[in-house]
Parts: C-alpha cells; structure tokens; sequence
C-alpha cells in the first residue's frame, strides 16, 4: 500500500504535515477529510530506489543540457507571433513544447502549459523555472500580462536576447583566436621540450660538450616535464590553485575583487566596461519600457549584471531612487560606468524618456564593443604569433648553442 505525504489545514486553519497510507489518491483524501482535515497539497512518498527505478536515462541527460539565451529569443519571438495572432496561451505553449529542439526547455513549457491550464498567471508558471526563465523574464512577462501587452513585451524580450546573445557572441569572438593560439603554442613546447630535446641531450653527451646556461636550463625543465611524480606534483599544486581561487570568488569579498580587477585589466577592461555598461541599460531600458516599476527593475538589472562591482553600483543606485535621488548620481559616485553613459542617463532622467535614453546608450555601445573587439583582435593577432614564435625559437636556440660550442672545440 503507497504512503503519501500530505500538507493540509486543520477546522482551526492550522498547517499540518503527515504521511497517510492509501490504496489511492482519493483514498487518502477521503480518509483525511473525514478526519476534519482540508488537503492543499498530496504526493506519494516514494524511495530512493523506486525514483532511480522510475528515472528515464534521458531525464539524466538532459541534467547536461542547458538554455541558451538564443533558446529563449527564438521562443520569445515565436510565442509572440501566436499571441498576437489570437492563439490562446495553452494552446500556444502547448505547439512550442511539441516543436521546441531543447529538452530541458521543452519540459518546463509543458509543465507551464499544464499550470496555466489549471488557472495560474504565466509569469507565476514561468517563476517555477527559474532554469529556465530568470527574475528578467518572468517581470517583463508579468508587465504585460498586467497591461494587456504580452505580445508586445515577448517582441521586446525577444529583440533584448538576441542583442544579449550576440554581445556575448562577440566576446567569445574576441576569446577565440588568443586561446586557441595559446593552446597550439603550449602543445608545441610540451611536445618538443618531451620528445625532441632528449635526442639532442644525448648527442651532446656523446660528443662530450659543455652546455651553454640557457641549454643546460631548456633541459632541466625538460627532464622535469618528463619525470611522473614532478609532473603529478606540479597538477595538484594547479587544481589545488584554481579550486582555491574558486573558492574565493564564491565569497562576497573575493566576487567583487576578482570583478574589480577584470575591469583594470590592460586590453580586455576596457572590453567588459563596455559590454558591462551596454547590457545594464540594454536590460534597464527594456523592463522600463515594458512597465515594470523601477525599484523592481534595477534589482533585476543588478541581479543579473554578471560583475559583482556593476551590481554594487545598481545597487547604490536603487537606494538613491528609494530615497528619492536619481540614478545617474549614484552611478557617478561609484566611478564604474563611462562618463558619458552617465550623462545621457541623467538627460533621460530631466526629460523623462530614461527608455529612450537607456536604448540609445546601449545601441551606442554595443557598437563600441564590437569595435573594441575588432581592435582586440587585431592586436591580439601578432601578440600570438611572436608568443608562439618565442617559445618555438627558444627551444630551437636551446638546441643550436652546443653545437656552435662543438663546432668551436674541433676547430
């Protein structure tokens, strides 16, 4: 016989919680009723086991699989199509789900689809996913449920993903050809510091000559790179070294230094103050613009600015707003925020069109992003290649110095 457990309320509105044990749901909500109790919430109690038993291999997977920013822009826009088209919202979730390519996304729009069916508020179903959909999107949702806009709002959230998605394409752009570089010039050194220096080290021990400092030093670290337990030594001291910085950006403190120095970083600070400004008033001006008040929409903004020194500064700024200062100030005092980012903003803020303001900034600099990123890469370019080239030389010159030592001696 299954057991369920059961949140109920008691003739005097007190919350209980207890098991039951029942042939059937129905069962157990007859027999708790009789026992003057009114059951909000019953689900069977089941073992670790059982779960396991129950557990599809694909539910496992898809654990893995994540929801993109272009994910959700490509749902947007489509969920607004059907809305506006008169389709009702179940009916609507309902196709998406049936369509949708990504597991994880398709069976939180089928349990959304189910919610909403049964009467609760989209952004309230959606709230339930935050995996899926964050604190930005629900609100944004919400607001044009309120005002009779969601189509208008899903238009909107789905042109803000899409400028998120290729802002954060533009970065990985600009990550690219440095790593990929690095990685080839890396693999280059390990493989003939390994396997080539050794042959020549014992040429030069056959001919008995003398090496040369920087030769004697190339093959120390190759008899280090080649000797196991250095090499395990030297991993653990590597995985003991991120696990600790890890660690630390998980503490408030260590967020916002760590944040605080990818801002002053030569090169590439530059970059995420600009992409850093451009999706807070990308964000800012789109929940604005789509209703939601704007205490609630600078929490979300700093909630999801990605730099916890960013959030600071929004944070600052909705309390200046709370006590009824402007934003623009707040943002000024805490120097993180271009200067004239700040001034248009306070312009938004005299005129009273901070949307239109936010929009234009952001359109402004995610342009100076991709120019950033254009410029990046073509500096990055023959930083690289000399940095490959060094480290390729320095091993060629590491070989050729004894031999002009030996070519000395026969003379």
């Amino acid at each position: 016989m299954p057991t369920y457990v059961v949140k109920a309320r008691d003739l005097k509105g007190n919350s209980v919680r207890r098991k039951v044990s029942a042939d059937t749901p129905v069962e157990a909500r007859t027999t708790l009723r009789t026992e003057g109790l009114f059951v909000q919430e019953l689900k069977e109690d089941r073992s670790l086991l059982d779960k396991l038993k129950e557990t599809d291999t694909k539910e496992i997977g898809n654990l893995f699989v994540g929801v993109t920013v272009k994910d959700k822009a490509i749902f947007s826009r489509q969920f607004a199509a059907l809305v506006n088209a008169g389709v009702a919202l179940v009916r609507g979730l309902g196709v998406l789900a049936d369509q949708c390519p990504n597991p994880k996304l398709k069976k939180a729009l089928q349990a959304i689809s189910s919610d909403v069916q049964q009467g609760t508020n989209l952004s309230d179903a959606m709230r339930k996913h935050p995996h899926c959909f964050d604190g930005l999107y629900t609100s944004m949702v919400e607001a044009g449920e309120v005002g009779g806009v969601l189509d208008d709002v899903l238009n909107r959230l789905s042109k803000l993903l899409e400028d998120i998605a290729r802002l954060q394409n533009q970065i990985k752009s600009a990550m690219a050809y440095p790593v990929t570089v690095g990685a080839i010039a890396i693999l280059v050194f390990l493989g003939m510091t390994i396997f080539l220096l050794p042959i020549f080290a014992g040429i030069f021990d056959e001919l008995d000559a003398e090496l040369p400092a920087f030769t004697q030093f190339m093959m120390n670290i190759s008899d280090f790179l080649r000797t196991p337990i250095y090499m395990i030594g030297f991993a653990i001291v590597i995985v003991l070294f991120v696990f600790a910085v890890r660690q630390y950006y998980k503490t408030p403190n260590g967020r916002f230094n760590l944040d605080r120095l990818m801002l002053k970083l030569p090169l590439f600070g530059d970059l995420v103050q600009k992409s850093s400004t451009a999706r807070f008033c990308r964000t800012f001006g789109a929940l604005s613009r789509s209703g939601v008040p704007i205490l609630t929409s600078l929490e979300i903004v700093r909630d999801t600015a990605g730099n916890a020194v960013i959030a600071r500064a929004v944070d600052e700024a909705r309390r200046e707003v709370q006590s009824g200062g402007m934003i623009s100030l707040a943002l000024q005092r805490e120097q993180v925020f271009p200067v004239m980012a700040i001034q248009m903003i306070s312009i938004g803020e005299e005129t009273g069109e901070i949307d239109q303001m936010l929009m234009k900034v952001a359109d402004f600099y995610e342009d100076e992003v991709e120019q950033a990123v254009k410029a990046l890469t073509s500096i990055m370019e023959p930083i690289m290649i000399v940095f490959l080239g060094g480290m390729v030389g320095a091993i060629l010159v590491a070989m050729y110095l004894p031999m002009f030592a030996v070519m000395d001696n026969i003379r």
